[in-house]
């Protein structure tokens, strides 16, 4: 006699939490839109919007916050799976804002725009009057990410407290805003990098080539390997050489740095995340290691 077998996998219920989330904000926001910068998390997302709402369209537009410093392969993909999908793309400029007068680009050797993106967004979210973003934020990236909620509140200013946020009891979410505030949602929030990596060997999910092993012209700064490219200012004490890597997390080439890596698979990249203990923000990214709370500070002034 067959016996049906009604046990789900963790993949699958990590997956229907999310469609969940989609559908809810669909149902109750007005202006929806999701950030999608062509990196791992983001594409995740945009697959599962695909689910959730399949036959029909994605109901709301991608935005990205573009740097003008971001590495060439994630722009093309960018590019390439938007016209796939037939999706509205809002491509909010950092260069732009500079222009205007709206921030000042930084000097010196670690100059970065990444800190920039937060002016950009919160004008690009006012000016498109989106009263809900959704984000690809994972708790297990970074202490300050731990601390937010799935449904997270930003008042009119764009700005989040930590200490003002609102109780989340099983998959009931709170999304009553007034005029100029927003929330910011994280389908993932539950998702581990390793998670994310069994999802897009699941679904067999195309990803740009940075994340597979290639070789690089890097060189060394802090600990981290960063790209050598016009935008990087580096040094004469920091040399260039060439070395076998891939990236772990995309963002802007001036804070991202790349590690040494042979996995030139999607298996090959999962064992060994399988056996790294630190975290990809915590290898990889320059932004997060300017003091102990970095990532909190920049996410009271609007950041994502």
């Amino acid at each position: 006699m067959l016996q049906a077998d009604y046990t789900t996998s963790q993949l699958d219920v990590l997956e229907a939490e999310a469609i969940h989330v989609m559908r809810e904000v669909a149902a109750e926001f007005e202006r929806p839109c999701l950030l999608f910068s062509g990196g791992k998390d983001s594409i995740v997302m945009l697959r599962i919007a695909e689910k959730a709402f399949w036959p029909a369209p994605i109901p709301f537009p991608l935005m990205h916050v573009d740097t003008g410093h971001n590495f060439d392969e994630v722009i093309d993909f960018r590019d390439r799976r938007v016209a796939e999908l037939g999706v509205r793309l809002v491509v909010a400029s950092v260069q732009a804002s500079i222009d205007a007068g709206r921030v000042v680009e930084e000097t010196g050797r670690r100059a970065s725009r990444n800190r920039l993106q937060t002016t950009t967004l919160l004008d690009a979210i006012e000016e498109h009057e989106f009263d809900a973003v959704f984000g690809g934020a994972r708790r297990d990236e970074e202490k300050a990410r731990a601390k937010e909620r799935v449904f997270s509140f930003r008042d009119d200013f764009g700005q989040w407290d930590p200490k003002n946020q609102r109780p989340e009891l099983w998959n009931l979410y709170n999304a009553r805003i007034r005029r100029g505030e927003h929330i910011r949602v994280f389908p993932l929030s539950n998702w581990t990098e390793l998670d994310v990596w069994d999802y897009i060997r699941r679904e067999e999910i195309e990803i740009p080539s940075i994340y597979f092993a290639h070789t690089r012209r890097v060189f060394a700064r802090d600990g981290m390997l960063l790209s050598d490219a016009d935008v990087v200012n580096r040094g004469d004490d920091e040399p260039v050489f060439e070395a076998t890597v891939r990236y772990r997390t995309v963002g802007d080439m001036t804070c991202t740095g790349a590690v040494q890596s042979a996995a030139s698979s999607v298996e090959e990249i999962i064992a060994e995340i399988a056996a790294t203990r630190i975290t990809e923000r915590g290898a990889t990214r320059a932004d997060d290691r300017t003091s102990e709370a970095a990532m909190e500070d920049r996410k009271r002034e609007g950041y994502f």
